[in-house]
């Protein structure tokens, strides 16, 4: 078979090949080719590929010319990294704290990188400006993709650096507040060839700015610019776009029925409208929506429109239209009714925290639409087992239930989704009636890998029992506050489920260091939470941190009884951990120091740590090189030195201070008093 060609250089490849040939290692008689097919199959299991690489010297060279996609965490490696990886074409710095106009520089002049990257994220990046992006733009001539969402101090000398880049395709700003329409009007008359732009947020931009856009940009496909303050001006540029296929208007205030209707003229080619909370549109100008975008295949009318007959009338035309959002709006009986009588081919609709949503009208909708494959009813408080009854008997091919706090939803009634609803692969039943005997039903749907249950006060280990033998293919299993589960149930959730991959056992006060041994089998686990179960201790955490090497998320604030000698282990073999709350725990200086070994970790949340000394503290922050985010006690301000805080700032750090007294236990279902000070958010 003809090898692939590499676009390492010929030195290497050559050597690599030499090595190949005169290795005694079956493997290697494979073609390139058949090579990094394996590899493609262990792209979305990173460590897997890592694995792969250390096997031997020859499997090192392969994954090193296979990788394409490359997300460090510290710049400081990059030289080194960028060696190893000669045909890298993604390069993601989101989770780098700082990226400067070195870095950049040292990106855009290496050999081995300015020809093949084609794509950069820097959406949570900070401290570089217009210089590093136009060193950037200008010798990286194929770069197509490109988001410096979040970049708050860039300006229009940054976006005109970006402009640079000709080749530009794909181009994210999300929250770039300082750029305004000189800025986007370079990028407009620089970047022709753009099919995707994003300007959520980007408050300094308005009509002048989205018009140059339209006008000059005509392949663009996606257009964000939700919460711009635009009006209708720019709407007449925007129409003619030939390819527009996506166009997002969420919060854009200044447009009105009036800019609907100059809509309907063009864009033919939509398919997705999205103009939530846009306050000025009425039911006026829905019909403008229905006569004009004949293609259109997802709109959202979130917290905006009432839905009354009047709207389903609007919509009549859109014989293609799939999915259909309203959440937040006030709803009708009559209105869910003649939606029922429009929009046959949907099939996926929204109607999270409407009022008004009722049994008559649900049961008249659904049975209209039987093809409906996710359906979310969150917080509608008004809907009994009569719409349940109507939704599973119409709805069979249902995927996705959503119906948290649907409070008057009776026991009796989720036993019809397991009977009716075999195909569902997510089921949010947060804050209902649900039983034992309904979970029982529940793990018919064997296909199910979102289960939410929080705060379902009548479920107990019986009932979680029946999911553990019967759903193999749960990922994600959420029991906040669900306090009559304890180790038994947690146990056969992990014996049943070894793919799982998040838990959240949250004051589930019957949970012991049981449950974390159990848990510790589930080599795929990334996201533990077990705040406020005081009967986990050290011994449960060294489990879970021994096993399962793939965890990037631990909660155990309010853990009393984990001290040092459970950061220890965390620190030794949780080498992917990046965010950890250790609140209210009896974890001291020692611990906190030992978790700077944790290359990974950005986000750390210690408040109320008795054990915790200034100088401890100082010395932990210094030694985590990688931190982006740390919630700390306020008293802690006037302790640390300025200088310290400064360099650690200057780093990437972001401190979040908070005045919180210490939260009192006041009640045995582990129902907390929390006695703090106003306008304070954990």
């Amino acid at each position: 078979m003809k090898k692939q060609k590499l676009s390492s250089s010929s030195s290497s490849s050559s050597s690599f090949h030499s090595d190949r040939e005169n290795s005694n290692n079956p493997f290697d008689a494979l073609s390139d080719e058949i090579v990094f097919l394996i590899l493609d199959h262990l792209l979305p299991r990173s460590l897997d590929a890592k694995s792969f690489s250390l096997v031997c010297k020859s499997f090192y060279s392969i994954e090193s010319l296979h990788r394409r996609h490359l997300r460090p965490l510290r710049t400081r490696h990059l030289p080194s990294v960028l060696s190893r990886y000669p045909n890298l074409s993604r390069l993601d710095l989101s989770l780098c704290p700082r990226v400067s106009d070195s870095t950049l520089d040292l990106l855009s002049s290496f050999p081995s990188v300015s020809p093949s990257l084609r794509s950069i994220d820097l959406s949570r990046s900070r401290f570089f400006t217009s210089s590093g992006l136009s060193s950037l733009a200008l010798r990286c001539s194929n770069l197509v993709d490109v988001d410096v969402s979040n970049a708050t101090d860039m300006r229009d000398a940054g976006a005109a650096a970006l402009a640079q880049a000709k080749n530009l395709e794909r181009l994210r700003m999300t929250r770039c507040k300082m750029v305004t329409d000189i800025g986007i009007g370079c990028v407009a008359v620089g970047c022709r060839k753009l099919k995707e732009l994003v300007l959520k947020w980007c408050l300094g931009v308005g009509d002048l700015g989205v018009g140059l856009v339209a006008v000059k940009c005509k392949e663009l496909r996606t257009l964000d610019v939700s919460y711009l303050p635009i009006s209708n001006k720019c709407v007449p540029s925007i129409v003619k776009l030939p390819y527009l296929e996506d166009l997002f208007l969420e919060g854009c205030y200044g447009i009105d029925d009036d800019g609907l209707a100059v809509l309907k003229d063009g864009c033919n080619s939509l398919k997705t409208l999205d103009i939530s909370s846009c306050q000025s549109i009425s039911h006026v100008g829905i019909p403008s929506i229905g006569s004009g975008y004949a293609s259109l295949k997802h709109l959202n009318l979130s917290y905006g429109i009432p839905v009354t007959p009047t709207l389903a009338d609007g919509l009549k035309k859109l014989s293609m239209l799939q999915t259909l959002k309203l959440d937040g709006c006030m709803v009708t009986i009559s209105g869910l009714k003649a939606l029922g009588d429009c929009c046959a081919s949907l099939t996926e609709i929204s109607l999270s925290k409407c009022a008004g949503v009722t049994d008559e009208g649900l049961s008249f909708l659904v049975t209209k639409h039987g093809q409906l494959k996710k359906f979310d009813l969150t917080c509608c408080r008004k809907i009994t087992e009569v719409s349940i009854a109507h939704i599973t008997r119409s709805c069979t091919a249902l995927t996705s239930l959503r119906m948290e706090s649907c409070t008057l939803v009776p026991k009796e009634a989720f036993m019809l989704i397991g009977q009716r609803c075999a195909y569902l692969e997510e089921l949010d039943l947060t804050e209902n009636e649900i039983d034992d005997e309904g979970l029982e039903y529940i793990s018919r749907c064997t296909r199910i890998r979102v289960l939410k249950l929080g705060i379902c006060l009548d479920i107990t280990d019986k009932g979680l029992s029946c999911i553990g033998a019967s759903c193999p293919e749960l990922i994600e299993l959420d029991l906040y506050r669900s306090a009559g589960v304890t180790d038994t149930g947690i146990s056969s959730i992990a014996r049943g489920c070894p793919n799982l991959e998040m838990i959240n056992v949250a004051y589930c006060n019957g949970i012991t260091d049981t449950s974390l041994a159990a848990l510790s089998k589930c080599s795929s686990l990334n996201t533990l939470e077990c705040r406020g179960c005081p009967l986990v201790t050290s011994v449960g955490i060294s489990a879970v941190a021994v096993s399962c090497r793939q965890l990037t998320k631990l909660d155990i604030k309010k853990c009393g009884n984990i001290d040092d000698s459970g950061m220890i282990p965390l620190a030794r073999h949780s080498q992917n951990l990046r965010q950890i709350n250790l609140s209210y725990t009896s974890v001291t200086d020692v611990g906190l120091l030992s978790l700077a070994s944790v290359s990974c970790l950005q986000s750390m949340t210690i408040l109320h740590l008795k054990g915790l000394t200034a100088s401890g503290l100082a010395a932990a922050l210094l030694a985590c090189g990688g931190l982006t985010k740390v919630k700390l006690q306020t008293l802690f301000r006037s302790k640390l030195p300025h200088l310290l805080l400064n360099h650690l700032e200057a780093r990437g750090c972001t401190f979040h201070w908070r005045n919180k007294v210490f939260q009192v236990e006041v009640d045995a279902k582990c129902w907390k008093l929390q006695i703090e000070d106003d306008n304070t958010v954990e």
